[in-house]
């Protein structure tokens, strides 16, 4: 089997998890991205960004093959790929299994299976784990199964039907019908290894795709385009991670949004900001365990903070790692640098709070009641807001140059205290605060109408003072600010759709070179779902359906999209899969189901290619 040294495509990775890390594996069965033992580890197979020498798992034929079928198993996480070969075929079968008898595993457990139908066919297996950032060999034991060992990190091999793999070769093998290999990997870190027989193991992914069918049967039947809907709902759990309940905002680090350029960034950690705009998804749809996770793990993670809340935190609730670049990593398509850690972790993001504030307002309005704690939370960074909006902030994009008064983030400045009035009719709050929450909120909207609109042009602006547009404020419908039928608010969304266009069904976050760094901004998808979804809740929603279901065939062949697109090829860029897309999506999808009775019956069925 020959070394790969090229980079697949995006969106030919397939995504494997169990709430606590993610593996992508390529579309030749190379799982190329996993890090130990949580998504923001180290990790032990590294060759999308470190090539070869950061270590793969590949499992395929022993030759190149014609790939049939690449697919996930109807909603499920299971991935499987066929290939034509030998005159018979073989399929590749693989998940991660997170849960046991509803027990959350101490182990990461992968299982791979290779089985052949017509013929036998001849198979390979190339297992080179390293570690971490100077890609560290494993101190080799074998035992019942194979043992990898980097101090107190742990790794075992397990393989069904006699197969012998030793890490850093290539093992051959013939796979014959009727009798599957299965290979089980575990990972462990301080943590005893779950030891699992290769030959029972498939019982426990026959038992996860259980759960998972379980879980995604109770979503409603009446969503448009129910199929993409579930496929993003699904990869949203599995970026939960599910311990702390905290959401990522992608699984990987450094896929660049301008290949060959340095915009490459961290995105393993987990942005409130984002994480509530997910979490309204799952409240969409019925799903309230997750929201409250979330909002139990904000409660934890801020609490050192408060009234602070963090631009982005650690899936544990910690400070986010000081940023720093990999030396000697080459980079997916030789985007140098490889980042570790995030630089926007201590920025002052006034939308934050907005959006936060909005989540809990969600569970409220729809019978729950937020403890005492939780309460106590959302007040203080509700005060946090009524004192401190006047300020400039870095906005939602994050650009790391001079603060702005940015228009976005005033208006979920206004967002925050507009739905801490809401929550305060349900829940104790004294007079006085009530008071300065309502003068400051009335403040804000003023400041807004008067310093944050272009009145010849119809538009709300990216800042106080600047002609620019952004795409973040086709978010303004949500919020209330507006009415509906406001022409301000019709105007800001046709403006942000002529102006900041990237070529239909694309949208530019801001107008391109105008953040201040070297090489070509993408298209950035959430916007564009941003876009369907105004339209639909302006009352156009033939044309917002129109536009969703053209961004649907820019998803990846499984379904999984990136946080941006070449504008010119529809190319996917960006950390991959990103969980902010995906939200966006589904967002869009019930602001369609809301509009849908002034429509003929939109599309249920739009699922991702076949490849």
């Amino acid at each position: 089997m020959e070394t790969r040294m090229h980079s697949p495509a995006l969106e030919d990775y397939g995504l494997l998890g169990d709430t606590r890390t993610a593996a992508l594996v390529s579309a030749d069965g190379g799982i190329d991205w996993l890090c130990a033992p949580t998504f923001d580890g180290d990790p032990v197979f590294g060759a999308l960004l470190g090539g070869p020498e950061a270590g793969t798992f590949r499992a395929g034929p022993a030759f190149p093959a014609e790939r049939l079928v690449r697919r996930y198993r109807p909603h499920t996480a299971t991935l499987e790929t066929v290939w034509a070969a030998d005159g018979g075929t073989l399929t590749l079968t693989e998940a991660m299994v997170a849960e046991v008898s509803g027990r959350l595993l101490p182990t990461t457990l992968l299982i791979r299976r290779l089985e052949a139908d017509g013929a036998p066919v001849r198979a390979a297996v190339d297992f080179n784990p390293r570690f971490g950032e100077r890609h560290l060999r494993p101190r080799v034991r074998r035992g019942q199964h194979l043992v990898c060992e980097w101090g107190a990190l742990a790794m075992s091999l397990g393989c069904s039907g006699g197969l012998r793999v030793e890490p850093g070769t290539t093992a051959e093998l013939t796979v014959e019908p009727g009798r599957p290999v299965v290979m089980v990997l575990g990972l462990a870190y301080t943590e005893p290894l779950i030891w699992v027989d290769p030959e029972t193991a498939w019982d426990l992914v026959e038992a996860d795709e259980d759960r998972w069918r379980e879980w995604t049967s109770g979503i409603s039947r009446d969503v448009p385009f129910r199929e993409p809907v579930l496929r993003s709902l699904l990869t949203l759990k599995l970026l939960t991670y599910s311990p702390s309940g905290a959401p990522v905002a992608a699984p990987t680090t450094s896929l660049p949004e301008d290949p060959g350029g340095i915009r490459n960034w961290d995105y393993r950690y987990a942005w409130p900001r984002d994480a509530s705009i997910g979490i309204a998804a799952f409240l969409g749809l019925g799903k309230d365990a997750e929201a409250l996770n979330f909002l139990n793990w904000l409660l934890h993670a801020s609490r050192l903070e408060r009234p602070r809340l963090p631009a982005l935190l650690t899936l544990t609730g910690g400070h986010v790692p000081r940023e720093r670049t990999l030396e000697n990593w080459p980079g997916y398509a030789d985007s140098a640098p490889v980042r570790a850690g995030n630089g926007a972790a201590h920025q002052h993001q006034l939308d934050g709070y907005g959006w936060v504030l909005d989540a809990a307002w969600n569970l409220v309005r729809q019978g729950r009641r937020l403890n005492s704690e939780t309460w106590r939370a959302m007040r203080s960074f509700t005060d946090l807001v009524a004192r401190r909006w006047p300020e400039p902030d870095a906005g939602i994009w994050e650009i790391r140059a001079d603060a702005a008064h940015h228009v976005h983030s005033k208006i979920m400045g206004w967002l925050a205290l507009d739905r801490a009035l809401r929550i305060a009719e349900t829940h104790r709050i004294s007079a006085r605060r009530r008071r300065r929450w309502e003068t400051a909120r009335s403040e804000l909207t003023a400041d807004i109408r008067a310093q944050g609109f272009d009145a010849a042009r119809n538009t709300y602006t990216r800042s106080y003072g600047s002609a620019d547009l952004d795409s973040a404020l086709l978010i303004l419908p949500v919020t209330g600010f507006e009415d509906s039928g406001s022409p301000r608010l019709r105007g800001t969304v046709d403006a942000v759709w002529a102006e900041l266009s990237a070529g239909y069904p694309f949208l530019y976050r801001y107008p391109p070179g105008q953040d201040g760094l070297p090489g070509d901004e993408g298209a950035f998808l959430p916007c564009s779902f941003w876009l369907a979804q105004a339209l639909a809740l302006t009352g156009r929603a033939a044309e917002a359906a129109e536009l969703f279901e053209a961004l649907l065939g820019y998803a990846g062949p499984l379904g999984l999209f990136s946080e941006e697109a070449d504008p010119a090829t529809g190319t996917l860029l960006g950390n991959y899969p990103q969980a902010m897309t995906h939200a966006a999506l589904v967002q869009a999808a019930l602001a369609l189901r809301d509009a849908s009775r002034q429509l003929a019956p939109l599309p249920q069925t739009a699922g991702p290619k076949e490849a």
